[in-house]
C-alpha cells in the first residue's frame, strides 16, 4: 500500500483556520489490502467534511444528530465491528482513523476537512499540524496560507522533526497582512538516511504568529452581514494577585506526579509579583494551612515558601471538600489587601473526592455557595483517575477553566504554563456593548477577567440597515474604569476581505458558528438540566447546519459494498 500524494492546505483567515487533507493512496499488491487514513488534528478543531473516492466512486461522510446516528447503527455494533474512528491521543490532539479495502492495483482518495479558531495564548496564536505518514510519500506537501488584516506583527514556523537537508524543503514568504509557508520535501529529503526507506517526517509541525494591534477598542471585522470583534489590550497595568494553591498530596499523588508539582510550583513562587499575595494548602483526609493568612510576595515569604513546598509529600484520602472552602474562607476572612486586586483558587488534585464530603453534587453545591462569585476558581486534573467532568463543571460554575495536566515528562511545564496563562490579570468586569436593535446571536459578551497575552472575541449577527456599527467596551484596569469607543463603516470593512481569492466567502458566519456552539456547549456543562436540554438543542441544531462534528453530531462513514458499510465518528470530549 503507498501513499503517493498527501496533501494538508491550511488557510487561515482572520484566525478562522480550515484545514484539507488529501491522501492518495495506491495498492500495488496482487490482490486486495487494507488502505488506512489516519490523522491527528486539534480537539478544538471540528471536522466538517470527509470523503473517499475508490476507482472514482466517492463514499462522504453524512453529520447526523448523535442520538439518532447511534441507534442506526446499533446493530453494527453489536456485531462487535466498530470502536468509533476518532480517539484522544494527546493533551492537544485527537486521532481520525478510517481504513477501506481496496483491490490490487486500485487507488483511494481520503479527504478530511476540518476548522478552528485559534486562541490567543501567551501572546501568540498556534496552528498545529501532526505530520506521521509512516512511509515515505512521493509527492508530500504543507501548505499553509495566513491572512490577517489587522497585519501580521510576527510569525515563525517550527517543527519537532526538522534537519538542516529539511530546512531547504521550506519556504516562507510574507508582506504586511499575508503569508505563505510552504513546506515540500523531496523523497530523498524525507529519508532518515540515504540506505533506509525509512521517514523524518513524525511530529508537529507549528506555525506561530500575532497580529499588530493599533485601535484600543479593538478591531472589528466584517463579511455578509455576519461581525467578529477582536479585544486584546496590551501594555497596562496588571493588578495584584490574591492566590491560594490548593494541593493535593493524597496517597495517588505519591512519587512522580508529587516531584513534577513541586518543580512547577517553585518555578511559579519566583514568578509571583512582589505585590501579590499568596498561601497554600495541602490536603489529604486532612487539610493543612500553610499559613493563618495570606502572606505578601517578598523575597523572604518566597522563599520560605519554597523550603514548605520541598517538604511536600504525599499519603492518604481526599478530601476536596473541606479544601477549597478553608480557602474560600482564607480570602474571606483577608485583610489589607491591595483594594483594587484579583482573587482567585488554584485547585490541583488526581483523583475522585475520597474522604469527607464524597457526593459530587453536594461538593459543587458547597463551593458555589461558598465563592457565590467573588473568586475565580482554577481546576486542573492531574492524570485520568479524575472526575474530569466535576472539576469541569466546578471551575465553571465559579468564573474559571479546568484543565487536564497530562502524566507525561512535562507535566511540571504543563502546570507552569497554565499558571502563566492565569498570572497577569489586567481587566476585569468587561462589558463589550452594542446597539441591542441592530445586532442579533450575539455571542458572550461580558467577561469576568482579561489575562495579558490571551484575547476576547465577540460574534454576531448584523441587520441589513446598518451603515455604522458603534461599539463601547466598559471595563475595569487597576487604574481605572475604562469606556472605549469604537465605530465600525460596514460598507469599508467588508470591502478588506471582498478581493481575497482564496477565502471562502462565508468565514464569518462559520466563525460566529463555532464560537456559537462552544460557548453553548461550555454553558450546557454548569447549568440546570431543563437548561442543558435547550441549550445543548440549540448547540445542535448550529452543528447541523454548519456542519461540525461535535459533541452532539456524528458523521456516517459508508464504504463499498461487501465492507462493513457504515462506522461513526464522534467527537470525543476530556470529560470522556
Amino acid at each position: 500500500i503507498e501513499i503517493y500524494s498527501l496533501h494538508v492546505d491550511c488557510k487561515v483567515t482572520s484566525r478562522f483556520s480550515h484545514t484539507v487533507i488529501t491522501s492518495k493512496i495506491v495498492n500495488r499488491a496482487n490482490e486486495s489490502r487494507e488502505a488506512t487514513f489516519e490523522v491527528e488534528l486539534p480537539k478544538t478543531a471540528f471536522i466538517t467534511n470527509f470523503s473517499m473516492s475508490v476507482d472514482g466512486k466517492v463514499y462522504p461522510g453524512i453529520i447526523k444528530e448523535k442520538a439518532s446516528a447511534q441507534k442506526e447503527y446499533d446493530t453494527a455494533v453489536s456485531r462487535g465491528q466498530s470502536a468509533g474512528l476518532i480517539k484522544i491521543t494527546g493533551r492537544k490532539l485527537e486521532q481520525f482513523h478510517v481504513s477501506v479495502s481496496i483491490a490490487a492495483a486500485s487507488k483511494v482518495t481520503f479527504v478530511l476537512m476540518y476548522e478552528e479558531l485559534l486562541k490567543r495564548q501567551l501572546g501568540k496564536f498556534e496552528l498545529l499540524i501532526k505530520v506521521r505518514p509512516k512511509q515515505l510519500v512521493k509527492h508530500f506537501q504543507i501548505d499553509v496560507h495566513i491572512f490577517e488584516p489587522q497585519g501580521i506583527r510576527f510569525l515563525e514556523t517550527d517543527s519537532t522533526f526538522m534537519t538542516n537537508e529539511l530546512t531547504e524543503a521550506l519556504t516562507e514568504v510574507q508582506n504586511e497582512t499575508k503569508a505563505h509557508i510552504l513546506f515540500k520535501p523531496t523523497v530523498d529529503q524525507q529519508k532518515i538516511n540515504p540506505e533506509l526507506d525509512e521517514t523524518l517526517l513524525n511530529g508537529d509541525f507549528v506555525v506561530r504568529y500575532d497580529v499588530k494591534r493599533g485601535a484600543t477598542a479593538g478591531d472589528i471585522q466584517i463579511v455578509n452581514g455576519y461581525f467578529v470583534h477582536y479585544f486584546a489590550p496590551h501594555e497596562m497595568p496588571v493588578f495584584p494577585k490574591n492566590v491560594i494553591f490548593v494541593i493535593d498530596r493524597s496517597g495517588s499523588m505519591a512519587g512522580r506526579k508529587i516531584e513534577q508539582t513541586r518543580e512547577a510550583l517553585l518555578k511559579i513562587l519566583q514568578d509571583l509579583r512582589p505585590e501579590d499575595h499568596f498561601n497554600f494548602i495541602t490536603f489529604n483526609s486532612k487539610v493543612v494551612e500553610w499559613k493563618s493568612s495570606l502572606l505578601q510576595a517578598t523575597a523572604e515569604n518566597v522563599a520560605s515558601a519554597a523550603g514548605f513546598v520541598q517538604t511536600l509529600s504525599a499519603s492518604g484520602g481526599t478530601d476536596i471538600n473541606r479544601a477549597v472552602l478553608t480557602a474560600v474562607s482564607v480570602l474571606d476572612k483577608a485583610e489589607r489587601l491591595p483594594e483594587r486586586s484579583v482573587s482567585m483558587i488554584i485547585l490541583l488534585t488526581d483523583g475522585q473526592p475520597t474522604s469527607g464530603e464524597s457526593n459530587v453534587e453536594v461538593i459543587q453545591e458547597n463551593i458555589q455557595k461558598a465563592v457565590n462569585g467573588k473568586y475565580a476558581l482554577f481546576c486542573l486534573g492531574f492524570g485520568f483517575d479524575v472526575s474530569y467532568k466535576f472539576l469541569e463543571k466546578m471551575a465553571l460554575s465559579n468564573g474559571g477553566i479546568a484543565r487536564r495536566i497530562y502524566e507525561n515528562a512535562d507535566a511540571a511545564l504543563q502546570l507552569q504554563g497554565f499558571y502563566q496563562e492565569v498570572a497577569t490579570p489586567i481587566l476585569m468586569k468587561i462589558e463589550m456593548q452594542y446597539p441591542e436593535n441592530a445586532v442579533e446571536g450575539l455571542t458572550k459578551n461580558n467577561f469576568k477577567l482579561f489575562f495579558e497575552g490571551s484575547e476576547i472575541i465577540v460574534s454576531g449577527k448584523i441587520s441589513n440597515e446598518l451603515d455604522l456599527l458603534p461599539v463601547e467596551i466598559r471595563a475595569q484596569s487597576h487604574a481605572s474604569d475604562l469606556t472605549l469607543k469604537e465605530e465600525a463603516n460596514v460598507k469599508e470593512k467588508e470591502q478588506v476581505f471582498q478581493n481575497q481569492s482564496y477565502i471562502f466567502g462565508n468565514f464569518i458566519e462559520r466563525l460566529w458558528a463555532y464560537l456559537t456552539i462552544q460557548q453553548l456547549l461550555e454553558k450546557s456543562i454548569s447549568a440546570q438540566e431543563e437548561d442543558q436540554k435547550t441549550l445543548e438543542a440549540q448547540a445542535l441544531e448550529l452543528s447541523l447546519q454548519y456542519s461540525f462534528v461535535t459533541p452532539l453530531t456524528s458523521m456516517v462513514v459508508t464504504k463499498p459494498a461487501g465492507q462493513q458499510q457504515a462506522e461513526l465518528a464522534n467527537k470525543p470530549t476530556e470529560a470522556g
